[in-house]
């Protein structure tokens, strides 16, 4: 029960490789990562912005709204 397997030791040899093991694996990974929630964002601020512009505009006044305004 306290010991170690050898699945174990081979699952934390593979963490330790991926952390420490090559030139910057774990930086480009997260990078990677990075990238790809940075697109997403952009994606959904493109798709936020093209209903505004409609949204915005006044709607024009009825007969009665200006007839109101004039007495």
């Amino acid at each position: 029960m306290g010991s170690l397997s050898p699945w174990h030791l081979l699952i934390i040899g593979l963490i330790l490789l991926v952390v420490f093991g090559g030139k910057g694996k774990l930086s480009s990974i997260m990078g990677d990562a990075a990238k790809g929630i940075r697109a997403f964002k952009d994606g959904l601020k493109t798709e936020d912005e093209a209903p505004k512009p409609a949204a915005s505009q006044p709607l024009p006044r009825t007969e009665a709204e200006k007839e109101d305004v004039h007495h």
